[in-house]
């Protein structure tokens, strides 16, 4: 690492902070993880030998064009129209920072009143907010949004969610006097009767995922009945995909619904950044979360956009401010504006629509040589395979030909030892299943081995 500082000058700033060396600033990192000696990092370069040096580097990560890739669990590869980074690139978008200030901010405020207005219309909700950071922070904020209109502190969760949102959830509300019940699952879904034997006077909400964890869509409605049943309210947990072909939570229901947005024209991008979204009823609109851009007419009658009902700490509610969101991701919520506009109503059902039969074609072919499936449910884009052998096994066969097969759910429940989770987006061709599939059969991983 370069510094500018001579050693005089690093001894002078010492000596104004009060210590003796740079040793005594590190006090509070426990001795045991301290590194031990300096890193052994290469000598000088320059700039073209820097260059070849990180280009280097560069050729050993996974080549995406090489590798076919049938992973999800909720990040997924589907294909992004380049309008939305020709779009997004300009340095108009690019470089705005959250507009704080709104009467220089019209621009940026009017796509986020965009994405608010198509959140709505994809959800079947009446309100959104601006974004969230992401689709795990959404259920959380959801959670306590409900806390926060019926003043309870139970929190009711099928088992079927995916479980980095329930340690989200866990990690939110384990100091706020929450009580958390979280369901068992079987054959890939919610139970219903379970929902409602826990579901008492004192549940602020119920929270269902649909489709699932596993890829499995969940019947909705029975248990939006049992949460108002009891005046408790229902968070569905949605894929914005599958709206465009799965009937949306307004529909059944659903009193919040939250997603992660990162299907609606972000890259994978190793995790980030990505965008959670929120929508309620517009009865709840004081108690959202977040931000809210509202639309409205300046004194000569032209439109213009504002930032509306600021009910964060940062403004006037302080104690009173319904969540600690400071910000909204703006620049991935322009993505999800520019993705959702482009491909329209008729897009969004076509993309549903292709993820649906070539996932239903890829598990006929994969149950034609003997790959058997886990759960005997409805599915939309993911669904769970199970081999005779450990999953980890039949991914690292399948590696090496250049096939990420998918995610072994022994990461999350270790008695699920065979199970694959596979997804299945627009992006797959027909080619590439067949290529998949005879691959599974040459290699034999749906034989168990000897011993």
């Amino acid at each position: 690492m370069f510094t500018p500082h001579s050693q005089n000058e690093k001894i002078k700033m010492l000596k104004a902070i009060g210590v003796d060396s740079f040793q005594d600033l590190l006090t509070d990192i426990p001795p045991e993880i301290r590194l031990k000696e300096p890193l052994k990092l290469r000598g000088r370069l320059s700039e073209l030998e820097a260059r070849r040096y990180l280009e280097d580097l560069a050729s050993l990560n996974l080549r995406p064009n090489e590798w076919i890739s049938f992973l999800g669990g909720g990040a997924y590869d589907h294909y992004i129209p380049s309008v939305v980074d020709h779009i997004v690139s300009r340095s108009e978008f690019y470089t705005a920072y959250t507009p704080y200030q709104a009467e220089v901010s019209q621009g940026t405020l009017q796509t986020i009143y965009e994405f608010q207005s198509l959140i709505v219309r994809l959800t079947g909700m009446e309100i959104a907010n601006a974004s969230l950071y992401d689709g795990a922070s959404a259920l959380a904020e959801g959670v306590l949004m409900a806390s926060h209109i019926n003043g309870r502190k139970q929190v009711v969760v099928s088992g079927c969610i995916h479980p980095h949102r329930l340690k989200v959830l866990k990690t939110y509300l384990r100091s706020s006097g929450f009580e958390v019940k979280v369901t068992s699952w079987q054959h890939g879904r919610t139970q219903g009767d379970e929902i409602s034997d826990l579901t008492t006077d004192a549940t602020a909400c119920v929270v269902v995922e649909n489709p699932n964890f596993f890829g499995c869509v969940e019947d909705v409605e029975p248990i939006a009945n049992a949460a108002h049943k009891h005046g408790a309210l229902l968070i569905s947990v949605v894929d914005p995909i599958s709206l465009g072909l799965l009937a949306p939570p307004g529909q059944y229901g659903a009193d919040i619904a939250v997603g992660e947005g990162q299907a609606l024209g972000c890259p994978l991008s190793f995790g980030g950044p990505y965008l959670g979204f929120l929508a309620t009823r517009k009865s709840y609109i004081r108690k959202i979360p977040g931000r809210i851009v509202g639309r409205t007419h300046d004194r000569h009658g032209k439109t213009c956009y504002c930032l509306t009902l600021q009910t964060r700490e940062q403004h006037i509610r302080r104690a009173r401010a319904t969540s600690n969101i400071c910000t909204n991701q703006a620049l991935m919520a322009l993505r999800a504006t520019v993705y959702l506009c482009w491909l329209g109503r008729d897009g969004i059902s076509a993309v549903a629509n292709q993820c649906l039969a070539k996932a239903h074609y890829a598990l006929g072919e994969l149950e034609k040589v003997g790959v058997k499936r886990r759960f005997d449910a409805p599915f939309f884009r993911e669904f769970v395979v199970e081999f005779p052998n450990d999953a980890r096994e039949v991914i690292q066969q399948l590696a090496s030909r250049k096939f990420l097969a998918g995610i072994p759910l022994s990461r999350f429940y270790p008695e699920e030892r065979g199970a694959l989770l596979m997804a299945f987006t627009e992006k797959r061709a027909k080619l590439e299943i067949d290529m998949f599939v005879e691959t599974v059969k040459e290699m034999g991983v749906c034989a168990k081995k000897a011993g």
